[in-house]
């Protein structure tokens, strides 16, 4: 019974973050969240000078490094190391698994982001190189879905409460800390990376979901 609930609750959560990003969608592409995306983002310039983050230069370089975990080349080096520590230890399908859910998750978030096709800010200086549409943040939404699944899964196979929070914890804070550095460097609008939080979030706890449907029939370890 609690097998079920817990599997009830997941699919609940993933139907909330879809539909919050649907909402969201369609809020941004009537452009009724232009108003709040400005506001926002000019929180993290300087009143005097919106060309220059808030902070001294060390907080700005920080930010860049924040930024870097949620890129793609260290996202595949990441999702490709775990796959290769759980194929060590035997565990050749979730390894699998592993791969085949955080690199849908990626092509997800390029299909998304040509669809939507939204310009970036042009409110203040990009202080990183850009080169594809806004909606939804690739960095936010690919963060949530390497992050949280990886900590998912390897939450699951904790027996400590303790572990388990710190793990989730953990896969947390690294999404919320990429989203908003993405922000701070001007790259995105805040929608954008509210819409690729639940959308990666949805991915993630799907995946999730999955895995644990697949491990109960003996499919994965």
């Amino acid at each position: 019974m609690l097998r079920e609930r817990g599997a009830l609750l997941a699919l609940l959560i993933v139907l909330f973050a879809a539909w919050a990003f649907v909402e969201l969608s369609d809020e941004v592409v009537d452009g009724s969240t232009a108003a709040a995306d400005e506001f926002v983002l000019l929180l993290f310039r300087s009143p005097h000078d919106r060309t220059d983050p808030l902070g001294p230069d060390w907080i700005e370089e920080t930010a860049r490094d924040v930024t870097g975990l949620g890129g793609v080349g260290v996202l595949t080096f990441i999702t490709f190391a775990m796959a290769g520590f759980l194929a060590l230890q035997g565990k050749r399908h979730l390894a699998a698994y592993v791969i085949v859910a955080v690199g849908t998750g990626m092509v997800l978030s390029v299909l998304l982001k040509a669809g939507f096709d939204r310009p970036r800010p042009d409110l203040v200086p990009h202080a990183q190189v850009v080169y594809t549409s806004s909606f939804p943040s690739g960095h936010s939404m690919m963060s949530a879905v390497t992050y949280l699944t990886l900590g998912a899964l390897l939450a699951s196979a904790q027996s400590s409460w303790l572990l388990k929070g710190y793990l989730l914890g953990l896969a947390a804070l690294l999404t919320v800390a990429v989203g908003i550095s993405r922000v701070y460097l001007g790259v995105h609008w805040p929608t954008d990376v509210l819409g690729g939080w639940a959308a990666g979030a949805a991915w993630a706890l799907a995946c999730w979901t999955v895995a644990r449907y697949l491990r109960r029939r003996g499919r994965i370890e």
